[in-house]
């Protein structure tokens, strides 16, 4: 990769648009009434995905850019799930009859810190008010750090069928610079646990971009998660944003690695991967070649949503817990943030919403291409424009931004249809910018 295109296209600091448009946008003119009214406008016969945000932990990651509390105590867990249980009987009493439910995914902090019996029972409750489906993926992420037994078999016993351990890095120089300190013996152990109860579908979380971070010490990550053979892994670059998140502040910033460094970590971690018999699906996900995301990229139902990218193909996702965000089918709503607040709301039977957007034609138009592009590295604008019903001329991007982009041999161009070369994906997002309608300026 040319530092002079790095430098040029600053992809490190552009949106991951793994919604459109972005967060940024959101705005608290989109409150609890819209949820209320989208929700009660979901198709009954249309099944949905369920997000729920578990925002504790034992010991704060420098490196986490997430909503989340640190507790020592089970106590406020306890608290917090007599809330959920509440925002659960509210959301549901928005539908007519039980929403039909395809995924299910428990996200954090650290999801894996409720009480085996409380994990057991709020599952329950889930399929008292929702129709989760038999063949339902029921998703949940682990910190193999504090990851035990029981808990590995309440998961089992409550249907959950895929775990995700996050690892970031197995250098320990790393980790101590990152306050993340997990070895290889805990990981191992995670991934035993869960096999031995029958959860065999294995994601890992591996971070590129991190202080201290070499392409050696990545490679040599790559290599020992290999060893574990994980179904999946998502190789994320760390986003240094101190000025949003506080504990990002105690990292040693001189010893994070430039753009050019980034991109090299990565492309190692890559081809390692590759090498390993990973297939490389959208631009931070590789998965073995069985698994269901490469199964959906070979058949062109690939999909990215807030989590990622995803063989999901539902539109529409429920979010419950503190920041949770939720893709009904006019917009996006998110939660209060702040844990007080989304408890505040709830207790008061009310939903928890603080702000959201209200998506229009042409953001539904935008964020297909923006998807399309994400996920398959090409898109035919006028394909899209058209099925939509637009005119595809004002779609085809900033002109100016597509003309550079093609200028540097980042992407091809012909009568709409638009190819990011194979030695340019790193780059992607900054194609992906040339469709966003909201994107301040040219360049990032």
């Amino acid at each position: 990769m040319q530092t002079s295109l790095l430098d040029k296209y600053c992809d490190a600091r552009l949106p991951w648009y793994t919604i459109y448009p972005t967060v940024a946008q959101f705005s608290t003119v989109v409150g609890a009434e819209a949820s209320e009214k989208w929700l009660q406008r979901l198709p009954v016969n249309e099944s949905v995905s369920l997000y729920f945000h578990v925002p504790f932990c034992r010991s704060i990651c420098w490196y986490c850019g997430f909503a989340r509390s640190i507790t020592r105590r089970d106590s406020p867990i306890l608290v917090y799930l007599a809330v959920l249980r509440k925002e659960i009987e509210l959301v549901a009493a928005q539908v007519p009859q039980r929403l039909p439910v395809s995924d299910v995914h428990f996200g954090g902090g650290t999801p894996t810190l409720i009480e085996p019996a409380q994990f057991g029972a709020l599952m329950e409750l889930l399929r008292r008010r929702f129709a989760v489906s038999k063949t339902a993926a029921i998703a949940v992420e682990i910190d193999p750090r504090t990851f035990t037994h029981a808990t590995s078999e309440a998961l089992a016993a409550a249907g959950v069928n895929r775990a995700s351990l996050g690892v970031q890095s197995f250098d320990p120089i790393v980790q101590k610079a990152i306050n993340r300190v997990q070895s290889e013996a805990q990981t191992e152990r995670a991934v035993e646990m869960l096999r031995q109860h029958g959860v065999i579908r294995i994601n890992f979380d591996l971070i590129y971009g991190l202080p201290n971070q070499t392409v050696q010490s990545c490679v040599q990550t790559a290599t020992t998660a290999v060893a574990m053979r994980p179904d999946r892994l998502a190789v994320f670059g760390y986003a240094h944003v101190p000025s949003f998140k506080k504990n990002q502040r105690l990292i040693d910033e001189a010893a994070l690695p430039d753009s050019p460094a980034r991109a090299e970590q990565a492309a190692a971690m890559a081809n390692t991967l590759i090498a390993a018999g990973y297939r490389q699906i959208g631009l931070d996900h590789f998965a073995l070649p069985d698994d269901e995301l490469t199964l959906a990229q070979k058949a062109g139902r690939l999909r990215r949503n807030s989590l990622g990218y995803s063989a999901d193909t539902r539109h529409k996702v429920i979010g419950f817990g503190p920041s949770a965000i939720a893709r009904l089918g006019d917009g996006y709503v998110q939660n209060e943030v702040e844990a007080g607040s989304y408890s505040d709301h709830i207790n008061a039977g009310r939903l928890a919403t603080s702000k959201g957007y209200c998506l229009s034609l042409e953001d539904r138009v935008r964020a297909a291409i923006i998807e399309q592009l994400m996920c398959d590295f090409e898109v035919d604008v006028p394909a899209i424009c058209i099925a939509h019903g637009f005119d595809p001329v004002p779609f085809l991007g900033s002109p100016e931004r597509l003309a550079m982009l093609a200028e540097d041999g980042i992407v091809e161009v012909e009568k709409g249809f638009i190819r990011v070369r194979q030695e340019h994906r790193f780059l992607t997002r900054a194609v992906a910018a040339a469709f966003d309608a909201y994107l301040g300026a040219p360049l990032c």
